[in-house]
């Protein structure tokens, strides 16, 4: 019996952008593993220190890597962060940027308890495309998308244009 090959998924973007509720969602209309890497990192202790500026852990990125090395070989996983540029390139086949307006963002980092410096930072982040900007230098242009997360409705036309593009590929490459 032959295996059906699945897609690996990079959901990336500000905090705040909705990564981890459309992964989330998508994992359940699709039967793909979702990883969240700050939850698996959390489990799994994988840091290095603490950055008091941020009040926040260090991801060890090498360890990140190690841990999810041959589940990403398998296939069928999306993977959740913030990050995207230490992720191996082989790993991905389609990379979504999560993008949300700032006033959007502001208010719902503001509601995690973001303040200060932590909350310019990531709003500045999204104004200046930091992490589409990132994603673009870590990966071949045409597998990268941008996708706009304001409102329920976006989150739903997302759904769908991924749940299609996963059925395509699925269809091109088994």
């Amino acid at each position: 019996m032959r295996i059906m090959k699945r897609p690996n998924i990079l959901l990336t973007g500000t905090p705040g952008v909705g990564k981890t509720t459309l992964g989330k969602e998508l994992a359940q209309r699709t039967g793909l593993t979702f990883v969240n890497v700050g939850d698996l990192a959390q489990e799994s202790q994988l840091f290095e220190g603490f950055d008091e500026e941020y009040q926040c852990p260090i991801l060890d990125e090498d360890r990140v890597v190690d841990e999810l090395e041959d589940k990403m070989g398998d296939g069928g996983v999306i993977i959740d962060y913030h990050g995207c540029d230490f992720f191996p390139e082989r790993w991905f086949d389609i990379v979504f940027v999560l993008r949300t307006d700032n006033t959007n963002l502001y208010n719902r980092l503001e509601s995690r308890g973001y303040i200060g410096k932590k909350l310019q930072d990531n709003v500045q982040c999204e104004i200046f495309q930091t992490i589409y900007e990132e994603a673009m230098e870590a990966y071949k242009e045409e597998v990268v998308h941008q996708l706009p997360s304001n409102t329920p409705e976006d989150l739903e036309r997302n759904l769908e244009q991924i749940v299609q593009w996963i059925e395509q590929w699925t269809k091109d490459n088994n």
